[in-house]
């Protein structure tokens, strides 16, 4: 059977050696690094111990440094299991999920004809390379210089020159008796309407397009005239090239990434040699169009995790997205993608040349994974300030996910999505007793579960218990938090050292809030409290006429700032002890669903214990509804009756007797 040219690169780009050698073998995994596509075993040919059989997963090559064996995934299949060569090119077909070709006694003509192309393409090439050297290129060689390419950067890119001519490089190939359909069929000259040949490129800079085995495949061409109707222009789709299923300097890219180079994916032809120059060698680039499904395993194949390059302006952003929606139902385990943001409207080539390659290698390193630019897609610039508008992200949100086919990989994608929805929509941090669990999984807290949304823990609603306050009674909480923005009132020198649990407070009424923004605005101004009483009086009088805040320890007269911070402390810490507690009883309450477990009754016993604590001393006085701790502070009794319920149940739950 005759196959056809590209049938067995794409077979080899579609099958992991790796993959084809594990079945044989059992990888050393003290001396194998994955990561690195880096496999080491003992050898399957021959009898050893040691494991002196080598895979380099991203080059598809195996080699014995015992007996010498050597080969790639085809190889490897013919010789292990016994096989003519075309049975298992056959094996490995069916693996990857491509028909074999058919008999065709017209693919050795069709072979030829691509040879016959591809030596069109290299003639091209060279004189395209010659015509740059001419006086009428002295624009393109200046244009050249601007850009800061040398003469030698020049050669080794192989630029070329393409006059504006129509019918220069035609005449030069049928000069070297090349036939009108090889020049039409290579895309290199084109045909009009009434039949007439001429040069597809004309006042153009050339630069060549080259497949993975260093073929010379089309050419892209960049114009010089502003007017130009398209400033770059790429050669039309021919049985040579498939613009969609090749990456510009992808060769010389695929030998650096496997001596450990970073896989950069940039936009232009520009961007690549200029990262190259600089030394970041394994750079691609697409060739004019969007990221394609094939180009994205491509890379894949280079590199288990990419990093596109993304130009700092709203094009390159949206760029970036489509690669997001191309890749989610692709992601595997170990295969992904980061982006990095380049700044201010900047390309590669920009960056470099304005600030060197530290610049831009501090912008790899930053490079951030797929995960946060989904997220900073659907929640930036909008304002979730309804459950309707949060609902709809998490609708959004949920969509995405299920578009992941790996489960593994979308219960991780869930776990860091829902830490992003705690900081947006909670205390802007998770409270540290709350597990963290996959967006959709089956912890307690807020996601989604058994195909419902679990909102976060909403604020208890107002009850008779409200009227406490027309009595000079107020909740634990908003006691605390009055008596915090009380002590900064008075000592606001004091705000910046407490500034970031400032910020993240939650606070329980529009006045406090009001009052806690005004204090980080105006903290720095010497005239802090008479701002406060000209912007929101009304709020600060509510807030000092308070009879528990005007005896509070901070705002007696003897009490000093460094006092008044102890206690600011100390009441910080309460209030986060009191609202995680909340959060262990509700998710205590939603694992009932179930069994409940050691885990459950650890998690609530630690809650409570560092309420307790935190309330300096266990409740000994009721008053009503009202449960009075030692230092004078309302603790909510239908709190402490349901943790009593929830530790009854877990007891009858785990076989133990109920406190009736």
């Amino acid at each position: 059977m005759f196959l056809p040219p590209g049938f067995l690169d794409e077979l080899r780009t579609r099958v992991s050696l790796s993959a084809v050698v594990g079945r044989k073998v059992t990888w050393d995994m003290r001396k194998s690094n994955m990561a690195k596509g880096d496999w080491w075993a003992p050898c399957p040919f021959h009898q050893e111990k040691s494991a002196s059989f080598h895979v380099d997963d991203r080059k598809g090559f195996y080699y014995c440094f015992g007996c010498h064996a050597k080969g790639d995934a085809l190889t490897f299949v013919k010789e292990t299991e016994n096989l003519p060569f075309i049975e298992a090119v056959a094996v490995l077909a069916a693996e990857a999920g491509m028909p074999m070709p058919e008999r065709d006694p017209r693919a050795a003509e069709k072979a030829d004809r691509r040879s016959d192309l591809a030596r069109v393409m290299e003639e091209a090439v060279k004189w395209f390379r010659l015509q740059l050297k001419t006086a009428a290129a002295a624009e393109a060689r200046a244009y050249l210089t601007r850009r800061r390419l040398s003469d030698a950067a020049q050669d080794r890119w192989e630029i070329g020159w393409a006059p504006d001519s129509r019918h220069a490089l035609k005449d030069m190939l049928a000069a070297k008796g090349i036939a009108p359909d090889l020049m039409v069929d290579s895309g290199l000259v084109a045909r009009a309407d009434d039949g007439a040949l001429y040069d597809r490129f004309r006042g153009r800079i050339i630069f060549p397009i080259r497949d993975a085995r260093g073929r010379a495949i089309s050419l892209g061409g960049r114009s010089l005239d502003p007017n130009a109707r398209a400033k770059y222009l790429n050669g039309p789709e021919t049985e040579l090239f498939d613009k969609g299923r090749n990456l510009f300097n992808i060769g010389p890219a695929r030998e650096a990434a496997g001596k450990g180079k970073p896989l950069v994916v940039a936009e232009g032809y520009m961007d690549v040699i200029a990262l190259v120059e600089a030394g970041f060698t394994a750079a691609v680039a697409p060739l004019g169009t969007a990221v394609t499904e094939d180009q994205l395993r491509l890379m894949w194949r280079v590199s288990d995790e990419p990093v596109i390059a993304l130009d700092g302006d709203a094009a390159g952003l949206r760029a970036g997205l489509r690669v997001v929606d191309l890749a989610l139902p692709l992601l595997e385990a170990g295969k992904g993608l980061r982006f990095a943001l380049l700044p201010g409207g900047m390309d590669p080539d920009d960056l470099i040349k304005a600030e060197g390659a530290p610049a831009m290698q501090k912008v790899l390193d930053e490079a951030q994974p797929m995960v946060r630019l989904l997220w900073q897609r659907e929640t930036e610039g909008r304002v979730f300030d309804s459950p309707e508008r949060k609902a709809a992200l998490d609708k959004t949100l949920r969509a995405a996910l299920k578009r992941i086919a790996d489960p593994s990989i979308r219960a991780h994608y869930g776990e860091e999505i829902k830490q992003l929805r705690w900081d947006l929509f909670g205390t802007n941090r998770r409270p540290a007793t709350q597990p963290r669990a996959p967006f959709g999984g089956q912890s307690g807290g807020p996601g989604f579960r058994k195909g419902r949304f679990v909102p976060p823990p909403a604020p208890p609603l107002a009850t008779t218990r409200a009227s406490l306050l027309a009595a000079g009674h107020m909740p634990e909480d908003t006691l605390r938090e009055a008596v915090i923005l009380a002590a900064l009132i008075r000592f606001p020198a004091l705000v910046p050292r407490f500034e970031t649990s400032l910020e993240r407070l939650d606070l329980s009424s529009e006045d406090h809030t009001r009052l806690r923004n005004l204090l980080l605005t105006h903290a720095q101004d010497s005239e802090c409290r008479a701002r406060i009483e000209t912007d929101s009086p009304q709020a600060l009088d509510r807030l000092l006429a308070h009879p528990h805040v005007r005896i509070a320890p901070p705002m007696l007269p003897r009490a000093d700032e460094e006092f008044a911070a102890a206690c600011v402390e100390v009441d910080l810490a309460a209030l986060e002890a009191n609202r995680a507690h909340r959060a262990e009883l509700i998710e205590a309450e939603e694992d009932m669903d179930g069994l409940a477990d050691e885990g459950t009754t650890f998690r609530l016993s630690r809650a409570t214990a560092a309420r307790q604590s935190a309330a300096r001393g266990a409740p000994k006085e009721q008053k009503g509804e009202a449960v009075i701790a030692p230092n004078g502070v309302e603790l909510d009794r239908e709190e402490l009756d349901r943790a009593r319920r929830l530790h009854d149940q877990i007891d009858f739950t785990r076989g133990g007797r109920s406190r009736s």
